[in-house]
């Protein structure tokens, strides 16, 4: 099967690729950039096209994409105020400088 044959994957995964990609686009993402972003989400959390076979079944990673599994709000926690704030100073710097690049 080629690279990016689309017709090992299930009505499910199509449905979440689609809406993945709608996200994307919102953002200001290109169309092809938009789907490509979103089949490598699906395919990381589902593992790929249905691969027939017993014992072949694998079970969705519904761990929330956000957090990579657990990290989110623990390591907030862990840290001291005045990291969290240079830690929040950062990411708006961040963001701030992205966004000058992307809307040229």
């Amino acid at each position: 099967m080629p690279q990016g044959d689309k017709s090992a994957s299930t009505v499910k995964q199509k449905r979440k690729a689609e809406h993945i990609e709608e996200g994307y686009e919102d953002r200001g993402v290109s169309e092809k950039e938009a789907e490509r972003r979103a089949w490598a989400t699906v395919n990381k959390e589902s593992g790929g096209g249905k691969k027939s076979g017993s014992g072949r079944g694998h079970s969705e990673n519904h761990g929330s994409p956000e957090k990579g599994g657990r990290k989110g709000g623990a390591t907030a926690a862990s840290c001291t105020k005045e990291e969290r704030s240079a830690s929040a100073k950062k990411a708006a710097a961040t963001r701030k400088r992205t966004e000058q690049h992307a809307h040229h």
